[in-house]
């Protein structure tokens, strides 16, 4: 179990690294991640909730988060005793932010088994997202203060990211700007956190470390528009997902928000298609699709995105040359290949 889901995660095989022992290296610590956390997902003593927290982790996914933690562990000491730990509590939390984006978004399935919520329900999987961020906390204890109170940080975000995309923009506040604080609080704030926990338990010097998490933070905002970009405009086999699933839940994402401030009259029908939030009409939403393919909406959230990778990349300019830095530069790449 724990080696198919080390390949099938697919991240490190697409970077291209062209170093084989590294890359073997951080195959097999991401095998000894998986099944740590296969074992800490389960390890309720009742079987019914093992059942449940465990759900997820089993579906498997790219296990981008732990990859992370492993890629920052680099710049200090990798085989320092908690790394491995530090991987699993990353990718905790976010299952644990999958559960509640679940029930949020009454999704019906997620990496390609029933969500949570269908198969038990709302409210039990809410309480299986908390049991998962406790777990968090309970192996980050284990770990000492800083990465208790990274975990804890970086879960207070999280909240605070859900909550502002439930309460939508103040009736002052721009969305875009607001767009971004959520950003900031259900992605970015989780890859900036496995970067710096890897880097802070392999005892990194502490200017690697706020240079990891600053480029864990652009990269967060990026990887999100790419999200956002692709639900636009790639095929259903690409994204596991239906395309254009985001239109038709009134998701703000960030090319509707640009397209719905954009005032010029050649973007009158799009603005219009927009106007009423979930575009669920299956005519107005193929409508939709066709012209957010030459929307100057579209072009600006590729630029956009195309400047946070810019961002990201500049931040790894303090880090010493290594295969590992390498990889967080051939990172960026991957997330800007993803759109295109």
């Amino acid at each position: 179990m724990a080696e198919r889901a080390a390949a099938d995660s697919g991240v490190l095989g697409r970077l291209r690294l062209d170093d084989p022992e590294f890359e073997s290296r951080l195959g097999e610590a991401l095998a000894g991640a998986e099944k740590l956390l296969q074992d800490s997902a389960r390890g309720a003593d009742d079987p019914r909730i093992a059942d449940l927290t465990g759900h997820l982790a089993a579906a498997g996914g790219k296990r981008m988060r732990p990859v992370l933690v492993l890629l920052g562990a680099e710049f200090g000491d990798p085989w320092r005793h908690g790394v491995l730990q530090a991987a699993v509590i990353a990718e905790l939390v976010h299952l644990s932010s999958l559960y509640h984006d679940d029930v949020m978004d009454e999704a019906a399935t997620r990496h390609g088994v029933p969500s949570a919520n269908v198969r038990w329900g709302h409210r039990t999987a809410v309480f299986g997202g908390d049991w998962l961020l406790a777990r968090s906390a309970q192996l980050a204890a284990d770990l000492g203060p800083h990465a208790l109170r990274l975990n804890a940080e970086t879960a207070g975000r999280l909240v605070a990211g859900q909550l502002r995309e439930l309460t939508g923009p103040a009736p002052d506040e721009d969305p875009v700007s607001h767009y971004f604080q959520v950003t900031a609080g259900k992605t970015a704030a989780l890859l900036s956190m496995s970067l710096g926990i890897g880097a802070l338990q392999a005892e990194a010097p502490e200017p690697y470390v706020r240079a990891l998490t600053e480029y864990g933070e652009h990269l967060g905002a990026a990887f999100q528009i790419a999200d956002d970009l692709l639900d636009l405009a790639a095929p259903a086999e690409a994204t596991g997902k239906e395309r254009g699933k985001d239109l038709l839940a009134g998701v703000p994402s960030l090319p509707v928000l640009l397209a719905l401030a954009d005032r010029d009259p050649g973007n009158a029908e799009l603005r219009a298609l927009l106007a009423d939030g979930p575009v669920t009409d299956p005519a107005a939403h193929r409508r939709a699709l066709e012209l957010f393919t030459d929307a100057p909406a579209t072009a600006r959230a590729e630029a956009i995105m195309h400047q946070r990778l810019a961002v990201a990349r500049d931040a790894l300019g303090l880090l010493p040359r290594c295969t590992a830095r390498r990889a967080l530069d051939a990172l960026c790449d991957f997330v800007a290949f993803r759109t295109s």
